[in-house]
């Protein structure tokens, strides 16, 4: 099993930046992709941005070139750098860890706000 746990959220401005880091903690080795994803009030939880093992990442649409996944294994910590923030990216966003033979663990979330 491995535990999640996202920091860096909270209230900006449009245009701005944030970067939330999700800690993994925990059968680190049976990890096979990292992702994040979000939820809007209202709305499903929709997939932001995917990192594999292997260092391969991808984006949805709606975040490519303003969103960076990425991970420092010395830490055990997975980011993701939002730049050009909009306010339709306000959110609750989490972070997601696949593992071996089908399962996977998420973390609590954490809130993100885009508002002037």
């Amino acid at each position: 099993q491995v535990q999640l746990v996202e920091s860096g959220g909270g209230l900006v401005q449009p245009g701005g930046s944030l970067r939330l880091s999700c800690a993994v903690i925990g059968s680190i080795t049976s990890i096979t992709a990292l992702k994040w994803y979000r939820q809007a009030p209202g709305k499903q939880r929709d997939r932001v941005a995917t990192l594999t093992t292997g260092g391969g990442s991808y984006y949805a649409d709606s975040v490519k070139g303003r969103f960076t996944i990425s991970r420092n294994n010395a830490k055990s910590t997975l980011y993701l750098q939002m730049n050009s923030l909009k306010p339709e990216d306000t959110a609750d966003y989490y972070c997601k860890a696949d593992r071996t033979w089908g399962n996977s663990d998420w973390g609590q979330g954490t809130q993100v706000t885009v508002s002037s």
